[in-house]
């Protein structure tokens, strides 16, 4: 496969796993990775690359498996399966990556085809990607059908019934430009551990290793990494100044503004990061439980408290709907619940082909669970922050609405000063939109115990 650029190698490598075999993409790229890696040494800008190609297809997939259809003698589906993950990449090339020649991703897709037992179906390749190429100079080759739901889900290359979702809250314009917001490559934002350092420390240090970095409007402690290379070899990674935090995320232990001295309970706490977030708005005084089911995750939590060197959290193996010693200890509690994750598509774009509508719907009666229970545990006059990572009525308001509906001695409390006022909505909640805020897609609510 030495013939190949390794990038191109890698990639493919990396999709038949995620496509046939229905890996993770990042366990898939580290097994391709590792497999090339035996007998070709790998440079860092072709690992990039391969991450690019391999995210980017699958952003796309939908709207490449369209161009397929328009341009092959046979539908994506009924394609060889080697061969449809090569057209993929090479269609990906030509209309995504204005830096790579046409050439380039002709020769290397049927080159692809030559190394991977399918060298017959080589022509096939130069012959559909060439005709794209001819079309293209044309105008777009892409035919969009007149259906709104249909033409928004092709372009952007998203299942029907997540547009359908997201048509319910937005105007179609506006669903337009968040499909395109998810499309683009995923920021890195940090969040400061001011127990230790000031943001103003922590962005010299940056700018002195030659990393860009930029405050985030809003968000006390993020900053925005430009480019980052290796996480663990930036300043203050061991010394724990920071932690990775998508901004929208560090609103939420805001929203719930833990003080110190308090007892907090962070109920579905893995990986940590508002958990440790918490405890560095209370000064790291005071009791923060850290409650989830997965034992395995919750060490990720031991691991960032240990390396911020935060001490007022406690770890709990717990399933959150089957705690009965937490009622009526805690003066707050965050539910972070279980969700479809549909705020982070441009981090996980797979999220868009593994989910569906029957398996986000099993999630409603979890989520009302999780919300009743934990509820028990707040005292009187406490608070309660729900939150996900998703944007979908039927896992947010409708789930906040039933629980105030069953629960009369709750109530929606306004956000404090320190929320973005623009996130709040009419109604009490905060809804974070991506292609509006430039960060991953959030719904958070402060409720409080009336008595």
């Amino acid at each position: 496969m030495a013939s190949i650029p390794n990038s191109r190698t890698l990639a493919f490598l990396a999709l038949k796993n995620i496509y046939q075999k229905k890996a993770y993409t990042d366990i898939a790229l580290n097994r391709a990775i590792k497999s090339v890696g035996k007998s070709i040494a790998i440079s860092q800008p072709e690992r990039s690359f391969a991450c690019e190609l391999v995210y980017g297809t699958l952003r796309r997939q939908r709207t490449l498996d369209a161009l397929i259809d328009l341009l092959g003698k046979k539908k994506a589906n009924q394609q060889h399966p080697d061969l449809r993950i090569i057209l993929h990449l090479g269609l990906y090339q030509l209309r995504y990556l204005d830096r790579i020649p046409s050439s380039a991703a002709v020769n290397t897709s049927v080159e692809l085809a030559k190394e991977n037992s399918i060298a017959k179906l080589g022509g096939v390749v130069n012959g559909l990607l060439r005709g794209y190429i001819r079309q293209a100079e044309l105008g777009d080759p892409l035919k969009l059908p007149a259906d709104p739901i249909a033409r928004l889900g092709i372009l952007h290359s998203f299942p029907d019934w997540m547009v359908e979702i997201w048509l319910e809250q937005l105007p179609i314009e506006e669903v337009d430009r968040l499909l395109a917001w998810f499309n683009q490559s995923p920021k890195l934002d940090l969040r400061v551990n001011i127990l230790k350092i000031t943001i103003a420390e922590v962005e010299t240090a940056f700018k002195a290793r030659g990393v860009a970095v930029t405050r985030i409007p809003g968000v006390p402690q993020g900053l925005r990494l430009e480019s980052a290379g290796a996480i663990t070899d930036l300043p203050g990674y061991k010394q724990g100044w920071w932690v990775i935090q998508d901004s929208s995320a560090q609103l939420v232990s805001h929203l719930l503004d833990p003080q110190p001295g308090e007892t907090i309970i962070d109920a579905c706490a893995a990986p940590g990061g508002k958990t440790t977030h918490i405890a560095e708005l209370m000064g790291d005084k005071g009791r923060i439980i850290a409650c989830d089911r997965d034992a395995k995750r919750l060490h990720k939590v031991r691991e960032n408290a240990a390396r911020l060197e935060l001490r007022s959290i406690k770890i709990q193996v717990e399933d959150s709907r089957d705690v009965e010693n937490f009622i009526g200890v805690a003066d707050r509690v965050l539910l972070d619940a279980p969700c479809s994750g549909l705020g982070t598509l441009h981090k996980r774009p797979d999220i868009r082909w593994r989910k569906t509508l029957e398996s986000v719907e099993e999630l409603f009666p979890l989520q009302q669970e999780l919300l009743e229970q934990a509820a028990t545990w707040v005292k009187p006059k406490g608070v309660l922050v729900y939150a996900t990572c998703t944007l979908n009525l039927s896992e947010n308001e409708k789930i906040v609405k039933s629980f105030l509906e069953n629960y009369p001695n709750w109530s929606i409390q306004s956000p404090p000063n320190m929320m973005p006022k623009n996130l709040a909505m009419s109604n009490g909640w905060i809804k974070v939109y991506p292609h509006l805020e430039d960060m991953d897609g959030f719904f958070m609510v402060r409720l409080v115990r009336d008595r």
